[in-house]
């Protein structure tokens, strides 16, 4: 028997392992990580007849070495491991391209890009089911891509539980992934480190939303991230391209002759012939360069606000109509769309004031684009750690629609730094969301501000384990703040702002 080793206890790895040992693989799940839930896992899997060792890595040694890796998407893919791997002849590859070799029969749209791929994928797995066709999200939102594949093969459990340490939106599709299912389209929203460890994924429609430095302690330079991304469009049939956004616009045609470009300035703003636009308050589609334009749907059908969401919108008609999608269903799926958790997301209103949780905006251009979207002026929350990248639109941001900004995390010294030098000294370093949320209130009160943003700019890998989780604390304090509880009122000893005080909970 073939034997196959997984990398990482998450929702893919163990996805992952189960369908290799559905194909007949011995299978070996390690992850260096140990606590009580993957303890549970290991003694669940042990019944499947998996083998899972805990706190430890891979090491290729002795004569039974495996014949395949899986790498779960939060495995740096140049760790020393696989890269002897790679060198001893071991196939290495990711979750994702495991789940392509055996769904690749079905059509894919595989979304990538910097920011807005979240809600883009999201509102196109919503359309393709109000046209009644069976597509599920997957990838880096909802299920793990190899739970789809266990599904469709007609022996998974359409389990969609997150496992430890594993990054991914949840993403409410569950009723569309049970054993046997009958599927028409993968709707995968597909992360550069996903994108780096597939070798033939190659979606029938790609859509690429947004490009700006990212992710580049893993991949080094803008150059190696971009191509990493440019790798799943040149293997797309049918490519999708954010015209409004600066880098993907200024390669144009000269990179991409045949991509249907997207813009929310109008048809003469269009880089190509062809593509999406809006005029007069529609999205209008121009499918060749001699077609008639044809209006599609009402932009103000959508609830989300902002421009960055109609650009998402565009994108989202654009793949359902080149998928052969009618116009009264993407009606209806835009019309009835709420909007994806911890994206701008509506929390509550207290005493008039809007609180709303961006906890998914993880570096300075989605967190430049969150606060341009809400009424200012605004009480912004932000902070955890830190990434590269130009804060100089965000800083810029702040100064025009914040009224005063609370600083969480380990970034908090440094971003008090940086609005300093700026000029901005309408700042408080509070350390954590339970300070942040009722200070935010007092001042939002003090100002007048219509709404308490929390959009950080950071990951959140410092307080929590993932986005989602400082998303979801947000929410919970909140909801509790909204709900009756009063704080006590103490002096914080030797912090930013000599007159600032800690606010801790009590009822």
């Amino acid at each position: 028997m073939s034997k196959a080793t997984v990398i990482g206890l998450g929702k893919s790895g163990v996805a992952a392992a189960r369908l290799l040992k559905r194909e007949g693989w011995e299978v070996e799940l390690s992850d260096g990580n140990t606590s009580k839930t993957l303890l549970e896992q290991q003694q669940e899997l042990a019944a499947e007849q998996i083998t899972v060792k805990l706190g430890q890595s891979l090491e290729l040694n002795g004569a039974n070495l495996p014949q395949l890796i899986v790498v779960s998407p939060g495995v740096p893919w140049d760790i020393p491991v696989l890269v002897e791997a790679r060198q001893l002849g071991i196939e290495t590859i990711g979750e994702m391209e495991l789940a392509w070799r055996n769904l690749q029969s079905l059509p894919w749209v595989g979304i990538t890009g910097t920011n807005g791929k979240t809600t883009t994928t999201a509102l196109i797995a919503a359309i393709f089911q109000a046209a009644e066709l069976n597509a599920p999200a997957c990838g880096n939102i909802g299920y793990a891509a190899c739970e789809v594949a266990l599904s469709w093969k007609g022996k998974g459990e359409g389990s969609r539980e997150q496992g430890a340490g594993e990054v991914g939106e949840v993403f409410d599709n569950s009723s569309l992934l049970t054993p046997n299912s009958s599927l028409d389209w993968v709707i995968a929203e597909v992360s550069s480190y996903q994108i780096e460890s597939s070798s033939s994924l190659a979606p029938r429609i790609g859509v690429w939303t947004t490009f700006t430095p990212d992710h580049l302690s893993r991949h080094q330079t803008l150059e190696n991230y971009y191509n990493i991304k440019a790798k799943l469009l040149r293997q797309s049939e049918l490519q999708v391209f954010n015209g409004d956004d600066a880098y993907l616009s200024q390669l144009g045609l000269s990179a991409w002759p045949d991509a249907y470009w997207t813009s929310v300035r109008g048809k003469d703003f269009l880089i190509s012939e062809k593509g999406f636009y809006i005029e007069d308050g529609w999205v209008v589609e121009k499918l060749t360069a001699t077609s008639a334009p044809e209006p599609i749907v009402k932009v103000s059908s959508l609830r989300m606000v902002g421009e960055h969401n109609q650009q998402n919108l565009l994108m989202a008609v654009a793949t359902a109509r080149l998928a052969g999608i009618n116009r009264d269903a993407i009606a209806l799926a835009v019309r009835e769309f709420p909007g994806v958790a911890h994206r701008l997301e509506h929390i509550c209103t207290w005493e008039g004031i809007d609180f709303i949780n961006d906890s998914k905006a993880t570096n300075y251009d989605a967190a430049e684009v969150g606060l341009a979207s809400v009424n200012s002026p605004a009480i912004l929350i932000a902070g955890g750690e830190a990434k590269a990248g130009d804060d100089t639109a965000w800083l810029a941001q702040i100064q025009t629609k914040a009224a005063a900004v609370l600083l969480i995390g380990s970034a908090a010294p440094a971003f008090a730094k940086r609005l300093r030098e700026v000029g901005y000294h309408t700042y408080h370093i509070v350390e954590t969301m339970e300070r942040a949320v009722p200070k935010s209130a007092e001042l939002a009160k003090q100002y007048q501000a219509p709404v308490v943003l929390l959009s950080p700019a950071c990951a959140s890998f410092d307080q929590y384990p993932n986005f989602e989780v400082r998303g979801d604390r947000f929410r919970h304090l909140c909801l509790a703040w909204a709900g009756g509880w009063k704080p006590a009122r103490v002096e914080l000893p030797e912090l930013e702002n000599s007159s600032q005080e800690s606010i801790f909970q009590s009822r």
